[in-house]
């Protein structure tokens, strides 16, 4: 393994990855296959944001096992389907017990269904909305390394994003639940210098065709 203060982390076969994925083969698979890799997809933008949400206060790698039981109970993420949730829907969540089972997460993602679905209606798409905010290349650091990563809990993009998220009714979308989820979505590559993946998910960004 490099040293910590690399931001790196060796897998069996060699291959360096970033640190956070400590090669869990769970997380790694994530790490590899997912993260950071652009998607325009509304559903899988609704179904991250939701999950950011739930993971307030808990690990990622927490939500991530789970993530199969969250699709089960909220109909896939589908939020035309979540948006028409009731109480009595409130009721059979808070007994499932693969989920976290917090009601006031488990309301925060009925109305932010009910919230996607007003905002496709004005914008087109949650995703063609979603991609208007990544950030400009002026406010990317010149280089990725563990320290710059760290220094960016929070942005001017994910803070710009998570304003107007809130000033449409959206709920549980903090700047550094919004960073996590533009990291994830690949928005920004947060992926460490060094890491084998960065120029696979740089190379796939540039080819990405944002929505419009």
């Amino acid at each position: 393994m490099a040293g910590h203060d690399t931001g790196l982390i060796a897998a069996p076969d060699g291959t360096m990855g970033c640190f956070w994925h400590a090669n869990q083969p769970d997380y790694r698979a994530y790490h590899d296959a997912e993260w950071g890799r652009p998607v325009a997809d509304d559903r899988r933008l609704f179904e991250k944001l939701c999950l950011e949400g739930f993971q307030s206060g808990l690990s990622w790698l927490t939500i991530l096992r789970k993530r199969d039981n969250f699709r089960a109970a909220f109909d896939g993420f589908d939020f035309e389907r979540v948006a028409r949730y009731t109480e009595d829907d409130v009721a059979r969540l808070l007994a499932v017990a693969g989920i976290v089972r917090h009601a006031g997460k488990i309301r925060s993602t009925i109305n932010n269904a009910q919230r996607t679905l007003d905002l496709v209606r004005r914008e087109g798409s949650l995703a063609r909305y979603i991609w208007r905010h990544e950030p400009p290349a002026h406010e990317r650091p010149a280089r990725l390394d563990r320290a710059a990563v760290a220094a960016m809990a929070t942005t001017e993009a994910s803070t710009r994003l998570s304003r107007d998220l809130k000033k449409r009714g959206f709920s549980f979308v903090g700047p550094t639940t919004v960073y996590a989820f533009m990291q994830a979505m690949g928005l920004v590559n947060d992926h460490i210098e060094g890491c084998a993946l960065r120029p696979v998910v740089e190379a796939e960004r540039a080819a990405f065709r944002r929505p419009v």
